[in-house]
């Protein structure tokens, strides 16, 4: 496929939509830039040999030009001198330079709307790339989102999982069992004292139930 060819497919083509459809849109942009870079490049590169081309002509009609004068010079001289006849030929030199000037000029005209036009297309083509570039941004921020989401998700799946909540009771019936040793391991002081003032209240109720019992003996 020529240059031209591939400038006319790309600039004509709907980068978007041809995103949508593909089943790798990171891929298929990457490509898709590396194609503009490398037409890009070789229009830059044509567009400079139109430029050169357009310089050595410049420099053949300034020769042309400089031939005009030259040979309308010694026409008006040979004159003076009473030489006609070389002023004939002198006139004739410079009709052919006048000539060549003049289709060298037509080659100016021709070449500068060649170079318009290829700056044009690489206007074209660049505003195309910048797009593309842009689109390529989107799309990795879009991706670094999608793999942040898909991580939290599955974080919250295994907090959520039976396997995760089975090592939370776990984790919660150790720290109970480690609040219970911790509870055996006070002061004996403090548990002596409590058991001294239980014996104290249930020898209290013991009295009381057997005083009872005496005054129903008593009473048969």
């Amino acid at each position: 496929m020529g240059i031209f060819s591939r400038f006319k497919d790309i600039v004509s083509s709907n980068i978007n939509s041809m995103l949508d459809k593909a089943e790798d849109p990171e891929k298929m942009i990457r490509l898709m830039i590396q194609e503009m870079e490398e037409t890009l490049v070789e229009l830059k590169a044509g567009c400079a040999g139109l430029m050169a081309d357009r310089k050595r002509i410049d420099r053949e009609r300034e020769e042309a030009d400089a031939r005009v004068q030259l040979w309308e010079s010694r026409a008006r001289l040979a004159m003076e001198k009473g030489r006609e006849d070389l002023a004939r030929e002198a006139l004739l030199e410079k009709h052919a330079a006048e000539r060549a000037a003049q289709g060298l000029e037509s080659e100016q005209e021709r070449f500068n709307v060649l170079i318009g036009q290829a700056r044009e297309d690489m206007d074209q083509l660049e505003a195309k790339l910048d797009s593309a570039r842009e689109r390529q941004r989107s799309l990795i921020k879009r991706h670094v989102r999608a793999d942040q989401r898909k991580r939290v998700r599955n974080d919250v799946r295994k907090a959520q999982s039976a396997e995760a909540i089975m090592r939370f009771d776990r984790f919660e019936q150790r720290v109970e069992r480690l609040e219970a040793e911790a509870e055996l391991a006070g002061p004996s002081s403090s548990r002596n004292l409590e058991g001294a003032f239980a014996q104290l209240e249930n020898s209290d109720a013991i009295e009381a139930e057997l005083e009872a019992l005496r005054k129903d003996a008593a009473k048969k």
